[in-house]
C-alpha cells in the first residue's frame, strides 16, 4: 500500500548556513537574499510577490515556534534588456529574530505554491533529520544548495519520514483510512487504554513476527498504533470542536486551551507507553526474563530491568549479568535521565525511535557508557561513523541471550 511520497508535499528546497550579515537586523525590518542560481532553480524566472510562507524555528529542547508570513521573489531589473538582479525578500518576525550566525536555513516550496522557512541550530539533531529527509548534503555551506524533490531524491513517507514531518506540523493522509476506521469503530468516541490499543495494533498485522524480525516488528507495530490513534483522535477532537467552546460573546478560551493541551499531553504519554508495550511483547517472544518499571535504588524505575528486581537486589548476583534498557520514543536531552536509574549496571542501554541524533549527543552517550539501540530501519538516518557504534533490537536481544538472561 503506497504511503505517499515527499514530492506529494514539496517541489524543491534550498539550504545554507547563515552568515553574520544575514542575521543582522535590517534597519527597514526587511531581510534580503541575493537571487543566486540555486534560488532561481527553486522559484523560477517569473516574479512572485506575497508568497504565503510559514516560518518555523526548531531548537534543541524548545517546542517548535511557528509564524505566518510571506516572501517576495522578483527581478529588480526586469525592464533592463540584458541584465537581471533577482532578490528574495521577507519581513522580520519572531523567527528571524532568533536566527544566529551558523544556523541552518531551509527554504522549501510546497506543492500548493506556498513556502516553508525552517531555521535550526547548527549541527543539531533536527538539522540532521531534515538533511536526511530531503536528501541533502551533510554539511551545508554559506551558499545555497538546491534539491528538487523528485526521482532519486524523493522519499517514501514511511515511519521515519512521517516522524520528521510531524515536527513540521505536517500530517500525511493515510491511504488505509477505511481499514483503520473499521478497526477503531468499536471504541466510539472514547480512548481505550494504551495496552488495548497496542494489542489491537499487533493483532491487525498478523503477518508480522517478533520472533523472526524484532526490528521490523517493532517499527510496524508502532507505526500501526500511531495510525489508529490519530484516526480516533481526529474523531474525538472533531466532535469536541463541533460542540464549541462557549458562545460568541462568552468564549471559553481557558476551556479551549486546556483541551488543546490535553491533546498534546495524551500524544506524548501514549507514545512512550506504546513503545514499552511492544518491547515487552518482543521480550516474551524471545523468552527474555525482564521486569518492567520496578524500583532499583533512590526510587528510580528503569523501563526494563534484566533479568529482574530480585537478581538486581541480590549482592551475590553477578553485576555483569544485569542489564537495563531505557525506552524513549523521542530523546532530545532526556537521555541523561537513565544514567542514574540502576547504579549496579555500569554499561546501560537506551532504545529510541528518534532518527538522526547529532554527533555531539551520541559522542557524549559513549563517554557516559550509554549504548543507543534503534530499530535497524532508522540506522541510515545517522552518519556512517555513528552507524558503526549503533546496535539494533536483534543485536540487543543477542547480548541478553549470550548472558543467559532468558527463561530457559
Amino acid at each position: 500500500m503506497r504511503r505517499g511520497q515527499l514530492s506529494d508535499y514539496f517541489e524543491g528546497i534550498v539550504v545554507k548556513r547563515l552568515s553574520a550579515v544575514e542575521t543582522t537586523p535590517a534597519q527597514s525590518h526587511q531581510h534580503e537574499f541575493n537571487g543566486t542560481i540555486e534560488l532561481r532553480r527553486l522559484f523560477g524566472d517569473d516574479d512572485r510577490k506575497n508568497i504565503p510562507a510559514r516560518f518555523i524555528w526548531l531548537g534543541q529542547e524548545q517546542e517548535a515556534i511557528t509564524v505566518e508570513g510571506s516572501l517576495t521573489w522578483y527581478d529588480a531589473r526586469r525592464r533592463h534588456p540584458t541584465r537581471t538582479e533577482y532578490r528574495l525578500y521577507y519581513y522580520e518576525n519572531e523567527i528571524t529574530e532568533l536566527m544566529k550566525q551558523g544556523d541552518v536555513f531551509f527554504l522549501a516550496v510546497c506543492r500548493d505554491g506556498s513556502a516553508m522557512v525552517i531555521i535550526t541550530p547548527a549541527d543539531s539533531t533536527i538539522q540532521n533529520q531534515l538533511l536526511w529527509l530531503f536528501g541533502l548534503e551533510d554539511q551545508p555551506e554559506f551558499q545555497f544548495t538546491f534539491q528538487q524533490i523528485e526521482g532519486s531524491h524523493d522519499t517514501e513517507l514511511d515511519f521515519t519520514a512521517r516522524y520528521i514531518l510531524d515536527e513540521l506540523g505536517i500530517e500525511p493522509a493515510e491511504p488505509e483510512a477505511n481499514t483503520l476506521d473499521t478497526l477503531i469503530e468499536k471504541f466510539g468516541l472514547v480512548f481505550p487504554t494504551t495496552r488495548i490499543f497496542s494489542e489491537l495494533a499487533r493483532s491487525s498485522l498478523p503477518e508480522v513476527s517478533a520472533k523472526d524480525d524484532p526490528d521490523a516488528a517493532l517499527v510496524a507495530w508502532i507505526d500501526r498504533e500511531e495510525q489508529l490513534f490519530r484516526r480516533l483522535e481526529r474523531r474525538i477532537v472533531a466532535e469536541r470542536i463541533s460542540n464549541g467552546f462557549g458562545s460568541v460573546d462568552n468564549a471559553d478560551v481557558d476551556g479551549f486551551l486546556s483541551f488543546s493541551l490535553s491533546v498534546q499531553n495524551r500524544r506524548k504519554s501514549r507514545a512512550g507507553s506504546a513503545l514499552e508495550n511492544h518491547l515487552e511483547t518482543i521480550f516474551i517472544a524471545h523468552g527474555i526474563r525482564y521486569a518492567r518499571g520496578v524500583e532499583t535504588e533512590n526510587r528510580n524505575k528503569p523501563d526494563f530491568l534484566f533479568p529482574g528486581q530480585i537478581e538486581y537486589r541480590d549482592p551475590a548476583y553477578p553485576a555483569e549479568r544485569l542489564f537495563m534498557l531505557g525506552s524513549k520514543s523521542t530523546l532530545k536531552d532526556r537521555w541523561r535521565q537513565v544514567l542514574s536509574e540502576a547504579a549496579r549496571i555500569e554499561n546501560k542501554h537506551l532504545l529510541t525511535l528518534e532518527p538522526g541524533i547529532s554527533e555531539n549527543q551520541t559522542d557524549e552517550m559513549q563517554t557516559k557508557k550509554l549504548q543507543l539501540v534503534l530499530p535497524r530501519k532508522i540506522h541510515p538516518t545517522y552518519k556512517p561513523e555513528q552507524q558503526s557504534w549503533l546496535i539494533d533490537v536483534h543485536m540487543f536481544l543477542a547480548i541478553l541471550e549470550n548472558r543467559h538472561v532468558n527463561s530457559d
